[in-house]
């Protein structure tokens, strides 16, 4: 019976889910593209996110956000599921600005709005362009936007930390902008592999200490991201906010 709920939890919430893009998708391109108004753009990514994560039943609990600055940083998050991006996309920021893999900005308007929304494709396979990629977001920290990076590159299937990779890092270097580490929690339950069904979990987002990279060059590039993995892995080692 919970599974039958779970299909039908599912389906509603995708069809309601298009059913908003359809109805706002257009909207959010006038605004976002025309009348350059970013803010309502973002408004709207929020609504939309809000609704899905509703319909089909995730919650989240957040700690920490309260030492998260003022100023432009990057928050470097580990990744377990694919409930993770909108979740950290609600919890963390009002604009947050993304670093994500260019593949994603071949989807039809998805890469007109990630666009407009100032989020960054990176090529990871092109170092050159990936370079590049690197120096428009540290232009873009240096202009006061915030950015989640997930320096795993992919979701970990086991909740052990992937290796890092190091773009994230750089850019946060080359803008002088702290790192805000992250632990996500409890969204792997969600969806289970090659199965569309999206089940109601519960997920935790520990937000731990900035870690500041002023003063820092690339040849501190690699005991910044040893830091930050020890951090992160602290903050999942505290565990679930649900008890």
């Amino acid at each position: 019976m919970s599974e039958f709920i779970g299909a039908v939890r599912s389906v509603v919430t995708y069809v309601a889910l298009l059913a908003y893009i359809a109805v706002v998708g257009p909207i959010g391109l006038f605004i976002g593209v025309v009348l350059r108004w970013t803010r309502g753009l973002y408004a709207l990514g929020h609504a939309g996110v809000w609704l899905g994560l509703t319909l089909v039943g995730i919650r989240y609990r957040v700690a920490g956000r309260g030492q998260v600055p003022r100023s432009a940083v990057v928050f470097c998050s580990n990744h377990e599921s694919n409930v993770d991006p909108p979740v950290l996309f609600q919890a963390l920021h009002p604009q947050l600005h993304v670093l994500y893999k260019a593949e994603l900005h071949r989807f039809p308007i998805m890469g007109t709005v990630f666009d407009v929304g100032e989020f960054v494709p990176i090529e990871r396979g092109d170092r050159d362009s990936a370079m590049r990629s690197i120096a428009r977001g540290a232009a873009l920290l240096r202009a006061g936007r915030s950015f989640l990076i997930f320096p795993e590159g992919t979701r970990s299937r086991t909740g052990e930390l992937l290796p890092f990779k190091k773009g994230g890092f750089i850019m946060a270097i080359e803008a002088q902008a702290p790192i805000v580490p992250v632990a996500v929690q409890g969204g792997r339950a969600a969806m289970r592999k090659g199965s569309r069904i999206v089940r109601p979990v519960r997920v935790s987002v520990r937000i731990g200490r900035p870690i500041p990279t002023a003063g820092l060059t690339a040849d501190d590039r690699d005991a910044l991201i040893d830091r930050v993995r020890q951090e992160v892995e602290a903050l999942l080692r505290q565990g679930s906010l649900w008890g």
